[in-house]
């Protein structure tokens, strides 16, 4: 029963997330990348600047340790010089006090020599460490820059992809019925020409027909008597007419008349 409440459980989740990502913004999705990948890049530059801290840290503490053998060395070697000089005056109780500060110099001085050499080492590995640091943010300095890079393309394709999917939306629905009240445009355009082709089918019927013909003979008398007046202008005007124009008018219409009669 437990066993099967976990995979019901599993296959919830991965329907979930399969559901999630189907549904959310890429470009949201894409920025929550970049700034996941900024934050561990500055999480990792924290850890690193902690071991090269450490390193320095262990540096400054070697050379101190040093600093001090150096000290302690030249006092040693002073304790010593004293005792000797004392032991030739023949001055026992300063013999004692050098020789016992001499002692304990040296005493200190196998001390810090054995904390001089757990420094190296423990420097070897800090240096060691701080230099594998120093590379690992490098190396993701790199990628993280190589990832910015690759986000202003992305978000690129993401913008002509949602351009090309509204493109691919607009050219279906010209060929598509949108819905039961809303025609499609191969139907529209059909309906058009369809009225047209009507319209200019009815445009030829009156053209050859007797009332056509009809019309077409009032147009010319119209255009006879025009050119009548017009030339009555002319004759008052003093203005030499030559070949009457409404003569050819004339002669124009009765061929025309004679061939509507044949």
């Amino acid at each position: 029963m437990i066993k099967l409440f976990k995979r019901m459980w599993r296959y919830m989740t991965a329907r979930g997330n399969a559901a999630f990502n189907e549904a959310a913004d890429p470009k949201v999705q894409l920025e929550q990348a970049i700034q996941e990948a900024q934050d561990q890049h500055r999480r990792l530059k924290e850890q690193a600047a902690n071991v090269i801290a450490n390193q320095k840290q262990t540096e400054i503490r070697l050379n101190r340790t040093m600093e001090e053998y150096e000290k302690v060395s030249k006092n040693a070697r002073q304790a010593v010089l004293m005792a000797d000089d004392a032991s030739k005056r023949g001055d026992q109780e300063k013999l004692v006090e050098y020789t016992s500060a001499a002692e304990a110099f040296a005493n200190r001085m196998i001390a810090l020599e054995n904390e001089v050499e757990d420094l190296k080492a423990l420097h070897l590995q800090a240096s060691s460490a701080a230099d594998q640091a120093k590379a690992a943010v490098n190396q993701n300095s790199n990628a993280l820059q190589k990832k910015l890079g690759e986000r202003q393309k992305l978000l690129s394709q993401l913008d002509q992809a949602k351009m090309q999917e509204q493109l691919n939306k607009a050219m279906t629905s010209l060929s598509e019925t949108v819905g039961d009240e809303v025609p499609s445009f191969d139907e529209v355009r059909d309906k058009v020409e369809a009225r047209y082709a009507k319209a200019k089918g009815a445009s030829e019927l009156v053209e050859s027909s007797v009332e056509g013909r009809m019309m077409e003979v009032e147009q010319a008398a119209m255009n006879v008597e025009a050119q009548s007046r017009l030339n009555e202008l002319r004759a008052q005007l003093g203005i030499d007419t030559g070949s009457t124009p409404a003569e050819a008018v004339t002669e124009t219409a009765s061929a025309e008349g004679q061939v509507a009669e044949g």
